[in-house]
Formats: C-alpha cells, sequence, structure tokens
C-alpha cells in the first residue's frame, strides 16, 4: 500500500507542482495592485520565515555548518531573491501574468545547456529537439509584443527572473542537496528576506494597501507556494535530473494563461496559443528520458 502511494506521489506531485507554481503568477497581479513589488516581497517572506521557524522547532532538522548556510543563502537569494523580484517586477510593469510565468519558463533551455557543463548530464538529441520547439514556442508568443518603455523594464526584469531560477535551481542541486529542507529553507528565507527589505528601503516608498484581495493573496503566496510548493519542488530536484524538473516550468506558462484568462481576461491571440502548445510538446519531449 505504502509503495502504491508512493507510486502515485510521485506521479501527481509534478502536476500538482505545476497548478500551485501557476497561481503564483496570478496571485502576484492581485498583490502588485496594493504594495509595490519589493515591499510585497519582503513582508511574504516575513511571514514565511515565521512559518518556517514553527515548522523548523517542530521538526527539529539537522542544522548545516558555516558554509552550508552560506549555501543555502547564495540558493536562496537566486531562486526566490532575484527569481521573485523579477516577476513581481515585471507584473508590476504591466507585463501579463501569463507572459510574466513565460519568461522564466524558457528555464529547460538554459538548465539543460548549463547541466551539460556543470553537473555532467547529458543531454539527448530528442531532448535537444525539445528545447528548440520550446524556444520556437516562446519566440511565436512573443512576436508583436511591445518591447520598449515600461514593457522593457518588465521584459528586462523577466529576463533577469529566468537566469536566477536556472542558475539557482543548479545552485541548490549541487551544493545545498545534503542539507535538510527545512533547515535550509528557513535559511534561505532569513537571508532573501533582508535582500528585499533592504531593496524596499532603498527603491520603494513602502506603502500597503492591507485590502482583502492583498490580504488573501499574500497568504496564499506565503502559505502555498513559499511553503507547500518550494518543498514539492526541491523534493522533486532530489527525485530526478535537473533537466526533467526544470522541464516543469514549461507548462507554467500555459496554465497560468488559462488561470489569467479566466480571471482577468488576458487574452491571447491564435499565433501566442500555438506557442504555448509547442512548449508543452517541448516538455514531453525533453521529459521522454525520465
Amino acid at each position: 500500500m505504502h509503495h502504491e502511494l508512493d507510486k502515485f506521489a510521485a506521479r501527481a506531485a509534478p502536476a500538482i507542482f505545476v497548478l500551485l507554481w501557476s497561481t503564483g503568477f496570478v496571485a502576484t497581479k492581485y498583490v502588485v495592485h496594493n504594495a509595490d513589488p519589493l515591499t510585497y516581497l519582503a513582508i511574504r517572506m516575513a511571514l514565511v520565515v515565521v512559518l518556517m521557524a514553527v515548522i523548523a522547532a517542530i521538526a527539529r532538522p539537522k542544522w548545516p555548518d558555516r558554509i552550508g548556510i552560506a549555501h543555502s543563502v547564495v540558493a536562496g537569494i537566486l531562486v526566490h531573491g532575484f527569481y521573485l523580484g523579477g516577476t513581481a517586477i515585471a507584473i508590476a510593469h504591466s507585463i501579463p501574468a501569463g507572459l510574466s510565468a513565460l519568461i522564466p519558463g524558457l528555464q529547460p533551455i538554459l538548465t539543460s545547456t548549463i547541466a551539460n557543463r556543470w553537473l555532467g548530464e547529458r543531454v539527448m538529441p530528442l531532448q535537444w529537439a525539445g528545447l528548440l520547439l520550446g524556444l520556437a514556442g516562446v519566440l511565436l508568443i512573443l512576436h508583436d509584443r511591445p518591447m520598449s518603455g515600461e514593457a522593457g523594464w518588465g521584459w528586462l526584469a523577466s529576463g533577469v527572473s529566468l537566469v536566477s531560477i536556472t542558475l539557482g535551481t543548479l545552485y541548490q542541486r549541487r551544493y545545498c542537496g545534503k542539507i535538510d529542507w527545512r533547515a535550509g529553507n528557513l535559511v534561505q528565507y532569513v537571508g532573501v528576506t533582508i535582500f528585499f527589505a533592504v531593496g524596499a528601503l532603498l527603491f520603494e516608498n513602502r506603502i500597503v494597501h492591507w485590502t482583502t484581495e492583498f490580504v488573501l493573496a499574500l497568504g496564499w503566496l506565503a502559505v502555498v507556494l513559499s511553503i507547500g510548493s518550494i518543498g514539492l519542488l526541491y523534493w522533486l530536484i532530489r527525485r530526478s535530473a535537473a533537466t526533467s524538473v526544470a522541464s516543469l516550468f514549461y507548462l507554467v506558462p500555459a496554465v497560468t494563461a488559462v488561470m489569467a484568462y479566466m480571471l482577468f481576461g488576458e487574452w491571447l491571440n491564435p499565433i501566442a496559443i500555438i506557442g504555448m502548445v509547442a512548449c508543452a510538446a517541448a516538455v514531453f519531449l525533453v521529459n521522454r528520458r525520465a
């Protein structure tokens, strides 16, 4: 029975992960209406630190040594700091939620190219084909989007997200794999709370409108995303190759786009939809080997 449950969990986990991760972009849109991006992130992370501290106090995990703590802080600033910061800033600069999910969704292309060199994972020709197909899909989606002015800053922020989540995932896998996720995450979140707080102090006016939508979205982002889906992500990273975990991120833009259409009426034209389908097909190819 336990073995069956385990098998089911391993099958269901990727789908649950994609759904949860996608809600992050949608919830962020609700949040940035009511607070500046870095201010919101500093509040969110402070909340997460409290929750993680409770989890750590109950679980009493083994704490990493000084080097482990340093690695955790670096991974946290990459995985959460620049990635979430970039995404929130992109959405605040009026990049549609579905598309703000898309640029970091290119992560598999970068990951498998870097993973090749850095983790010694071989990438098969079929996977290269999948990665190229994914890239083509993305180009279709972006073909008629404005790239200048405020949108330009948004796209730049999205690009920063992409690079940091890619490096962060690889860094996490290489240097933090042995660290208990509860202890490691707590260290990551403390580091990143300071990171966002400093950013908010330097660059923002730190006004927050505590509306119901803000509080609900904040709660969802802190509990379900930062604790639930990050825990799930690290579980998946430990269980499978970096390339196949990264390729899950390909499905996120399509799922996010559907949610954004239903909630905000964000509409994608037929060419963009073809692009999204190409991205999903790419995941399938990249994952074939796994």
